[in-house]
C-alpha cells in the first residue's frame, strides 16, 4: 500500500506520518485490495482536518474528519473509513456469493436482484443541457445564482466537462476528468 502525505497550512511530521501509518494498517489487514492511499492534513483557524482517500482495484473510498487535535481526527477519520471499507465488503461478498453460485441459486438470484433493484434509488428525472465554455469563476457564479451545490460546465481552459461542487466547509472543489 502506498501512501502520499499532503500539508495544507499544516508540516506533516515524521510523527504525524508514523501515527497514520499505524492506524491506517488497521484498515489494511481488513481490505487487502487498497493500491494507494492520499492522506492531506489541512488547519484552517483551530480545525484540524485531515482527508484521505483509498484507491482500491474496483473502489475509491474517501474520507473527512476535523477536531481541534490532529491525532484525535486521524483516530476519526480511520474509524470512518473502516466502516465504510465493512460496508463495501458486505455488499462485494454478497454480489460475489450470488454470482459464484449463480447456476444452483437461479431463483434465489432474481427475488435478490429484484429486492436489490426495489431498494434501490430511480432515476426520476434526466436532464440534457448545452455545455458553455466557461471559466471555473464563471461557474461559481452560475452555481450561485442557481442556488446549486454543483454545477457541471466545460472549462474554457481545458475543453473538458468539469464539476464544481460546494464542500461542507464553504469553499469550493472541483472535478476534473483524467483520461
Amino acid at each position: 500500500m502506498k501512501i502520499i502525505f499532503k500539508g495544507r497550512h499544516v508540516e506533516v511530521t515524521e510523527a504525524l506520518r508514523n501515527y497514520t501509518e499505524k492506524r491506517l494498517n488497521k484498515i489494511d489487514r481488513h481490505f487487502e485490495n487498497i493500491l494507494e492511499v492520499i492522506v492531506t492534513f489541512s488547519v484552517e483557524k483551530s480545525r484540524q482536518i485531515v482527508e484521505v482517500t483509498l484507491q482500491a482495484k474496483k473502489a475509491l473510498i474517501r474520507a473527512e474528519e476535523e477536531s481541534d487535535d490532529m491525532y484525535t481526527s486521524i483516530d476519526k477519520v480511520v474509524d470512518k473509513l473502516d466502516r465504510q471499507i465493512q460496508k463495501y465488503r458486505e455488499k462485494y461478498l454478497q454480489k460475489s456469493s450470488v454470482e459464484n453460485h449463480e447456476t444452483e441459486l437461479r431463483n434465489l438470484e432474481n427475488s435478490l436482484n429484484e429486492e436489490a433493484r426495489n431498494n434501490l434509488p430511480l432515476i426520476v428525472k434526466t436532464k440534457k443541457f448545452a455545455l458553455k465554455p466557461m471559466s471555473v469563476e464563471e461557474a461559481a457564479m452560475q452555481m450561485d445564482l442557481l442556488g446549486h451545490s454543483f454545477y457541471v460546465f466545460a472549462n474554457d481552459l481545458t475543453n473538458r466537462v468539469n464539476v464544481l461542487y460546494k464542500r461542507k466547509d464553504g469553499n469550493f472543489g472541483l472535478i476534473e476528468p483524467e483520461f
